[in-house]
């Protein structure tokens, strides 16, 4: 079966299994002084870097190995798989869930070509979004968290949520961090956004759920790694609207 696996492919796979092993044991001497999420984040970066140098299966093998051995190093009772601390629990599992969202992160950054999403503060965006989604009674308190993370992350001057039915043909922040104008792809990093607003798709099970609509503020255009980050943020808010229903608070 490995055999259809290019060199790196096959060593980005063997990395994603003993890697987190290696940094898990590595961070043993420092676990009482060191928060359950800076360990988290820690294992987060090696997952990313592993799903760049390989493939989403490379990055979702990285991620559940993470898991175990965050699980097994890094959580009381130490040495076993047993964990008894609800907090503890909940931080395996946003390690889980946010290793794998990041690995589709990097696989996407490695089929442009470009540096990977690496940035601490991006990361912590990514996981702290993940850790709302998980526990927010209400669809649209996401919603208003990631609108808020759009507007510093993007340097936005506005951002809104349409729920529902596409009206218009705006200018699209796509999948891939490019912008297209109608079938045509807008050089963002060299124009500029394009004049007016710009959606941004919010997809739930594939369904299309509702579009974030952005209006640029002054100043540079955000990098691609930024922009990547933004795409990922609002795949967090799809899955949150498809879980809970595309309610707003009464």
């Amino acid at each position: 079966m490995m055999t259809g696996y290019r060199f790196r492919d096959r060593l980005a796979l063997m990395a994603g299994l003993a890697g987190p092993f290696v940094v898990a044991l590595a961070l043993v001497p420092f676990r009482t002084g060191l928060s359950q999420t800076n360990a988290a984040l820690v294992l987060v970066v090696v997952i990313v870097a592993i799903a760049a140098l390989g493939s989403r299966p490379a990055g979702a093998v990285a991620a559940l190995s993470a898991a175990a051995w965050f699980d097994f190093f890094l959580t009381r009772p130490y040495q076993t798989f047993d964990i008894r601390a609800s907090g503890d629990i909940e931080t395996a599992v946003l390690l889980l869930t946010v290793g794998l969202i990041v690995s589709q992160l990097a696989a996407r950054a490695r089929h442009l070509e470009v540096i990977t999403v690496t940035d601490a503060g991006y990361l912590a965006r990514i996981h702290e979004t993940a850790e709302l989604a998980q526990s927010a009674k209400s669809s649209d308190t996401v919603v208003d968290h990631v609108r808020h993370q759009l507007t510093e992350l993007l340097g936005l001057r506005a951002c809104r949520f349409e729920y529902g039915t596409l009206m218009g043909q705006p200018p699209r922040l796509q999948p891939d961090g490019t912008v297209a104008v109608g079938r045509k792809r807008w050089d963002v990093d060299s124009k500029g956004w394009p004049d007016g607003e710009t959606e941004l798709r919010a997809y739930g099970n594939g369904h299309y759920l509702g579009r974030f609509m952005l209006t640029p503020g002054p100043g540079s255009v955000p990098p691609l790694q930024a922009r990547l980050v933004a795409v990922t943020l609002a795949d967090q808010t799809g899955a949150a609207l498809d879980t809970a229903g595309p309610m707003k608070d009464a």
